[in-house]
């Protein structure tokens, strides 16, 4: 375990790191932090935390930079998260308030995350294998024509067309979206398939060609939009920190093209904490030089999805954690609301 001062001299070290870019020696330590030592001991100090591989000398003669390890113990054990401001707060509320649908709720996100941390922001839309239904609604378009209109409670709107094999009254039409949403409104979609399984028998013979259909492509939409859907944007900040990567920025580049190491990195959705990983914690290479600060956010108490940033490991940890929680619990605090 490492003495308090020691830990002081470590986080100095990270504050000094990422404010400046430069690596940071003894005696700019001394000069800038209140440590209470003199430089021979913060030198001893500062040798000591290399021996234990939490802090790194780049090149000959140079000051020393925190490695993966130091940033870890830098993030678990000394790193608050730094709350955001009131005029930030709102400004944050009422960008997300002007939103009009789901869609726009994901790419204001995306654009506020960016912003604020200046980093690369992913924003994971609400599963709808975690969802619940908020109403179907059926809709005639022609005598053997619908539509089908599925509102989940998240906000997420999905449309079918349907083809009947039979004409369907408007006032059958009634009767299947008075039944429907009796049986499915604020049930969860894995539990949908059981409750209308029976649904067509309390039908007229006539009418259960078309209940079957109804039914088969609600269950068929249930389906297909568990695919996992990501936005990201704010590629271009990692422009501003070539340095920050060994060899070239490419490899990232080409790590955030790919939807399911995005989606690995947010991590399971259902976790509603913070994570934080840190340069090789990242299992994908290309990811190496960089750290990935993500939450999640949800209606209610549990996450329906992740949101996050990817940027470099010299990264303002205290407060990119707090900008990522509080964007997170407007987006959560909307998605109740709608």
């Amino acid at each position: 375990m490492l003495s308090e001062r020691r830990l002081e001299v470590l986080r100095a070290i990270v504050q000094d790191y990422v404010g400046t870019e430069e690596p940071v020696g003894s005696k700019a330590l001394t000069e800038r932090h209140q440590l209470g030592v003199s430089p021979a001991t913060v030198r001893n100090d500062m040798a000591a935390l290399e021996d234990e591989g939490f802090i790194a000398q780049p090149h000959t003669s140079a000051g020393r930079i925190p490695t993966d390890k130091g940033y870890r113990l830098f993030v678990d054990r000394l790193a608050g998260v730094k709350p955001l401001s009131t005029p930030e707060r709102r400004a944050i509320q009422s960008f997300l308030d002007a939103s009009l649908d789901l869609d726009d709720v994901v790419a204001r996100t995306v654009r506020l995350l960016a912003q604020l941390t200046r980093q690369v922001a992913v924003v994971q839309y609400p599963s709808l294998t975690r969802s619940t239904v908020r109403h179907v609604e059926l809709l005639s378009l022609a005598p053997a024509r619908l539509m089908l209109v599925l509102i989940t409670d998240t906000g997420r709107v999905e449309q079918r067309m349907i083809d009947c094999p039979a004409p369907f009254g408007e006032m059958s039409l009634a009767d299947l979206r008075a039944r429907l949403n009796s049986r499915v409104v604020g049930r969860r979609f894995a539990d949908v398939p059981q409750l209308v399984q029976e649904l067509p028998e309390s039908f007229e013979p006539e009418d259960r060609g078309t209940v079957s259909t109804v039914l088969a492509t609600l269950l068929e939409t249930l389906v297909e939009e568990t695919e996992e859907r990501l936005m990201i944007g704010g590629t271009a900040n990692l422009t501003r920190f070539g340095h920050d990567f060994p060899l070239t920025i490419r490899p990232v580049l080409e790590a955030l093209e790919e939807q399911v190491v995005l989606l690995k990195l947010l991590g399971e959705a259902t976790e509603s904490g913070m994570t934080v990983r840190i340069g090789h914690e990242n299992a994908h290479e290309g990811l190496s030089s960089t750290s990935v600060v993500a939450v999640g956010y949800g209606s209610g108490d549990e996450a329906v999805a992740k949101l996050g940033v990817v940027g470099p490991t010299r990264m303002d940890y205290p407060g990119t954690m707090g900008a990522v929680r509080a964007v997170a619990r407007y987006v959560g605090q909307i998605l109740a609301e709608s």
